[in-house]
């Protein structure tokens, strides 16, 4: 098996750069890789060094509570953040709080035996997921003492399968898992592996500290108007096809959207823009009109959503039709009712959780869209029931940081 896994991680390494003219995703994954080791030269030997490992941004906001913690009493380290998906690194590869900040290079064993010694973390951290054969090796053999933080395992994976042999023999590089429920737990000791402790999801406690930040945006309020307002967060085309026959064809001239779409690409969004017969502004456009007389506002940049979020009435987050749902603890922490599309969901323990407690909806088709947002314009006393228990879970669930905080203290 270890055999047949470096085959296909050779044939990547030659195939991946053949693509980078196709596709920009790739281009940047492939291109990124080429200045990992040059931005860890800032690295020396005598260096005491934290590692943060998240496979995309919202893993990386699920470190984030544990890095800022980290960073205040632990001066003299030096932080590194490495990402393995561009749509993380791009939008955070100048973070203020760490050191350095890079892509996590292919797995092979000689680049990660490379790797590993360049770092020389006193503490590896890996967020959720990202099991990588030749990475967890090395860390083991070099001695790294490596934690699990916010992690979720379900039964489909390998590592309990009765072929799983090869996966499960690298979760021994774990000197110990912070997990985010009971079955997490439960699987793992099915294979022998008990050093575990239920410490939940560390994305509550960031999200709750968003609401002491200031999340005001003047020009997000001159377009609210103190009006009725949709906010609809990291969209797809096939979520904005819902919003734009819901906006065309149901929505009253006193309600306003914000969409601020997943994948900022000028030419979808001017198409966007295009199909909706309300009067509408993009972000980047929104020195040349009267906000207050526009009824859907497209935000064309990126890192603006979170306090996007604090002025909706109602949120739709994007997602649930496409790859999978995307962020709702973010609209939640605010006390906002929530709205998502299609079935893509059910790996995601809040959208479930929120879902039996009858604080989200989901909608698959025009019908549907059109009725529930209907429905929830109309009615302020369902929006504060819905909204105030999505506020209330997230309170609920809070405390992740500090579990993972004491273990780490002890072992630095």
């Amino acid at each position: 098996m270890n055999f047949l896994y470096n085959l296909l991680l050779l044939k990547a390494t030659i195939l991946l750069p053949l693509l980078t003219i196709f596709n920009k995703k790739i281009n940047l994954f492939v291109n990124g890789r080429k200045e990992t080791f040059s931005k860890l030269n800032s690295i020396s030997k005598k260096d005491k060094v934290i590692w943060f490992h998240a496979a995309s941004l919202g893993e990386f906001e699920q470190g984030r509570p544990i890095i800022e913690e980290l960073k205040q009493l632990y001066k003299n380290h030096k932080i590194v953040v490495t990402f393995f998906s561009p749509s993380g690194y791009e939008i955070r590869k100048n973070y203020a709080l760490a050191d350095v900040i890079c892509y996590l290079p292919l797995d092979t064993k000689s680049i990660m035996q490379k790797f590993v010694a360049k770092i020389h973390p006193e503490i590896a951290i890996i967020i959720k997921y990202e099991f990588w054969p030749n990475l967890l090796s090395e860390l083991k053999k070099q001695q790294i003492n490596t934690i699990l933080i916010s992690g979720i395992f379900r039964n489909k994976q390998s590592f309990f399968k009765w072929h799983g042999g090869f996966m499960r023999s690298k979760l021994t590089t774990f000197k110990h898992f912070f997990v985010q429920n009971e079955d997490s737990k439960k699987l793992l000791a099915s294979i022998n592996l008990s050093n575990t402790t239920i410490a939940g999801d560390t994305r509550f406690d960031r999200v709750h500290e968003i609401l002491q930040q200031d999340n005001s945006l003047d020009f997000i309020t001159e377009f609210k108007n103190n009006r009725y307002t949709v906010v609809a967060g990291s969209t797809w085309k096939k979520d904005e096809k819902l919003l734009v026959y819901y906006i065309n064809n149901h929505a009253s001239t006193d309600e306003k959207f914000i969409i601020a779409p997943h994948n900022i690409n000028q030419e979808q969004i001017k198409e966007l823009q295009k199909a909706i017969n309300k009067k509408t502004i993009l972000y980047s456009e929104k020195e040349t009109g009267n906000l207050s007389e526009k009824q859907v506002f497209i935000i064309d940049t990126i890192g603006l959503l979170t306090k996007i979020y604090s002025y909706a009435d109602v949120a739709y987050v994007g997602g649930g039709l496409k790859t999978g749902l995307h962020n709702i603890l973010e609209p939640a922490t605010f006390g906002v009712p929530i709205v998502f599309g299609g079935h893509k969901y059910k790996k995601f323990k809040e959208a479930t959780d929120l879902l039996a407690l009858g604080s989200v909806t989901i909608v698959t088709n025009n019908e549907e869209f059109s009725s529930t947002f209907t429905t929830l314009k109309n009615d302020i006393d369902l929006r504060i029931k819905m909204g105030n228990t999505n506020h209330n879970y997230i309170k609920e669930n809070i405390g992740a940081t500090k579990i993972i905080m004491n273990y780490i203290k002890k072992t630095l």
